[in-house]
């Protein structure tokens, strides 16, 4: 159990793929103008993570070596696959608000990292936690982002107005510089926050 339990707190914290590893920029900044696509996204890749670490794992010793990038990307693809369809059938404006975003999930660096890193060398329920965890990490970033650009420009939260008629919205924090913006000050928090903790202990 303490195992697991540090294995989730490296991927949610001290090991954040977006925060520490500056992975998985592209979607964070894409899709993070309101917090329900941020959402949505981040159960969307926290479950294909998951899922394709503990299948790599799990055939970790019958995959031959000269085409494990290649089964590691077909395994991928079949959960993303499912993630597409479901969008399509039961979430279709979400699905075409998400647009190519989701099929990029294939090539996410967050996903292949995580195969590579862990689930290639782990057994399979660490591999599980350890995909999840990575998932949730990159979904929380995401949601914060999200949050003060969805309260700046639009007055909202998960498509709640409270803003007074009065507030003027921030027309940069729909668009892409607002993401750069409040990404980089949330890195910033992380980062001072992370050394300044490392130096206490020293």
């Amino acid at each position: 159990m303490a195992k697991y339990k540090k294995i989730f707190k490296e991927g949610l914290a001290y090991d954040n793929p977006v925060l520490f590893q500056v992975i998985g920029i592209c979607s964070a900044l894409a899709v993070t103008n309101l917090m329900m696509n941020s959402l949505i996204m981040g159960i969307a890749l926290t479950f294909v993570t998951g899922l394709s670490s503990l299948v790599i794992s799990l055939l970790r010793n019958v995959t031959p070596k000269h085409i494990r990038m290649i089964v590691q990307v077909f395994i991928i693809s079949f959960f993303v696959i499912i993630v597409d369809i479901f969008l399509k059938a039961y979430m279709p404006a979400m699905s075409k608000t998400l647009g190519p975003y989701v099929g990029l999930i294939i090539t996410n660096c967050i996903i292949m990292g995580r195969a590579e890193a862990f689930a290639i060398s782990n057994k399979p329920i660490p591999s599980l936690v350890d995909g999840i965890a990575a998932g949730l990490g990159y979904t929380i970033v995401l949601l914060l982002i999200s949050l003060f650009r969805e309260i700046l420009g639009f007055g909202s939260v998960f498509g709640f107005r409270f803003m007074p008629e009065s507030f003027v919205p921030w027309t940069m924090m729909i668009m892409p510089p607002g993401a750069f913006f409040i990404l980089a000050m949330i890195m910033w928090v992380a980062n001072t926050k992370l050394n300044k903790g490392e130096g206490e202990e020293k």
